[in-house]
């Protein structure tokens, strides 16, 4: 039985278009040069990947909650952080080679912690529709 594509288009313009656009502007701010404001407290640029994965993470959940794995949970966060925490590993590898930027370890760690976070808030929002 098919879909009908107005299903489709919603599917698409509430779940994928905020994820799409959400990846596409983690790689344009990382293209740019570092700032400096962050550096000036402790710690805070590693807050602040946490939180932007978990946002992506959390994206990520509500992408495959409309798939067929929707109804397996611990697939659903895992593949929701494996998929987030892998797009922080290739945009430190994107700003190994963006001049002024450093590839860092540190924040890879706190791209998988904030996509964990995310996909685990996700899983406990989201809980109740999944049936």
């Amino acid at each position: 039985m098919a879909i009908p594509s107005s299903t489709h288009t919603k599917t698409f313009a509430l779940n994928w278009l905020p994820l799409l656009l959400y990846c596409l502007l983690i790689f344009i701010q990382s293209s740019y040069p570092a700032t400096q404001s962050l550096s000036s407290i402790p710690h805070m640029d590693k807050l602040a990947h946490t939180g932007a994965y978990a946002l992506l993470g959390f994206l990520i959940f509500r992408v495959f909650q409309t798939t067929r794995i929707r109804k397996n949970a611990v697939l659903l966060v895992t593949l929701s952080a494996l998929v987030s925490s892998l797009y922080g590993v290739s945009d430190e590898i994107h700003q190994y080679f963006v001049p002024s930027r450093s590839a860092d370890i540190a924040d890879v760690a706190a791209d998988v912690a904030g996509s964990i976070l995310g996909a685990g808030i996700a899983h406990i929002l989201f809980k109740g529709k999944r049936s």
